[in-house]
């Protein structure tokens, strides 16, 4: 299922994008997407990150907040796989520092796996009002949040260390995206439960 979710919406964020151009700012389901990224910390990134589903996502606030979560996941791979990369080109980086490093890619990891369970999770919700419903979006929150505190964490582990700068800036620039990002889902999450 999670597989199948995570496939349909890189298809569509690829097939449609070109077609969310000026003409798409008036469709109802880019407004839905507009009005929902207002309640988010980062409304712009939450637009430019979902406009390009919203024939998927169709008005519907639980497939926008799934959606969220599947882009958040692309995401939290690329910034895995991209300090990775950083870490196997740097020269003679110290040992703290490359701990640095390797408990952020470590951490990164660990949030893409909680990301994972939660869209899978989404599956297993069942109809709103239900008890099921409300523990299943609960155990959402609570991995979309341990998520982003995983990102942070990986933040923090380079305050005091002597990572180069640059290679540092990489990474900040990076995990904050993707922090950003996960914010944002966290924000559409909680968009579902204030209304059941």
């Amino acid at each position: 299922m999670e597989r199948v979710l995570l496939a349909a919406v890189f298809l569509t964020l690829f097939s449609t994008c070109a077609g969310a151009g000026a003409g798409a700012a008036l469709h109802p389901d880019v407004d839905f997407i507009r009005t929902s990224c207002r309640s988010t910390r980062y409304p712009a990134l939450c637009e430019h990150s979902l406009t390009g589903f919203a024939g998927a996502v169709r008005r519907n606030p639980r497939q926008l907040a799934q959606t969220a979560l599947a882009v958040t996941i692309y995401r939290a791979r690329s910034a895995s796989t991209f300090v990775g990369h950083l870490m196997d080109g740097a020269r003679k980086i110290r040992s703290r520092e490359a701990g640095a490093v390797r408990d952020c890619i470590e951490n990164v990891s660990d949030s893409v796996d909680r990301l994972r369970r939660s869209v899978a999770e989404f599956g297993r919700m069942g109809k709103p009002g239900t008890p099921s419903f409300a523990w299943h979006l609960s155990n959402v929150q609570t991995w979309v949040s341990a998520a982003l505190t995983d990102e942070t964490t990986c933040l923090d582990g380079f305050s005091g260390t002597n990572v180069d700068a640059a290679m540092k800036t990489a990474i900040r620039r990076k995990i904050v995206g993707l922090a950003q990002e996960t914010s944002n889902a966290l924000a559409l999450v909680n968009r579902i439960a204030a209304r059941h």
